[in-house]
């Protein structure tokens, strides 16, 4: 679609790779082009369950999409680099195991007294009492930190609730506003420029959801890529004073 080349890609996955339990058909071959013109990439994802080495082995065996471990970001170990920088190690997880091993790596104690740190994702197994526990410590003083903001993620089944859901639930009864670290914030795009090796100018944020993908390249100064198979309609685009650099279909209609 473009004579733009850009030297490295940041991709999204839920609506960009996949849609929930679905494959979408272009993805794999969009990441067979990247790797046959040797353009370095990173999946960029604000989903917070899985492990990079999970998420990798999920992208492979799944969906047929090469992928590797360490072309993996998520939101977990963008919120653990975070974290590990705040004074206070003891922390409350609202959220699953790629976010509990992503603080623990990073030297975290994973606790549900004397608490530090309430930190929130998405949560398939929320109970009221976890609620009541990150509730509680915030309105004691601990820093509440959200993995995400995204209401809903795209699936099979339609729009299902994701982390900003459970973070609004918290927001509401704390009347505290989180510390956001996953797309469209800063902090993950410039740990993710990092870790690819480039400058801002020099990659294209690729995704699917306006509200994060998109927002994440506008407000940081990065090239993005709409691609029309997950969250975001062409009709919603209307709402919007600042449009994607590009917007197109599927991934088949962008050549690398």
């Amino acid at each position: 679609m473009t004579d733009h080349k850009y030297k490295g890609y940041l991709i999204d996955l839920d609506g960009t790779m996949y849609k929930g339990k679905e494959p979408i058909e272009q993805a794999p071959r969009f990441i067979r082009q990247l790797k046959k013109s040797q353009t370095p990439y990173v999946f960029l994802t604000n989903n917070s369950t899985s492990s990079p080495e999970e998420v990798a082995v999920k992208l492979k065996a799944q969906f047929n999409v090469p992928a590797e471990a360490d072309e993996v970001y998520t939101s977990s170990l963008a919120t653990a680099d975070y974290v590990k920088n705040l004074e206070g190690n003891r922390v409350f997880v609202v959220g699953e195991r790629g976010l509990i091993e992503a603080l623990e790596q990073v030297g975290c104690e994973i606790v549900e007294e004397d608490i530090d740190h309430v930190v929130v994702g998405l949560d398939t197994g929320l109970t009221y009492e976890k609620c009541m526990i990150a509730s509680l410590a915030i309105q004691n003083g601990a820093s509440f930190i959200a993995t995400n903001k995204d209401t809903n993620l795209p699936n099979e089944l339609g729009l299902v609730p994701g982390a900003g859901s459970l973070v609004a639930l918290i927001e509401k009864s704390t009347r505290v506003e989180p510390t956001f670290i996953g797309k469209p914030e800063s902090y993950i795009m410039e740990s993710a420029l990092k870790k690819i090796g480039l400058n801002r100018e020099e990659v294209l944020m690729v995704g699917d959801n306006y509200e994060t993908d998109i927002l994440a390249g506008i407000n940081n100064g990065i090239d993005t890529l709409l691609v029309l198979t997950g969250f975001t309609s062409k009709d919603d685009l209307d709402q919007f004073a600042d449009q994607p650099t590009f917007v197109i279909d599927t991934l088949d209609d962008w050549s690398v």
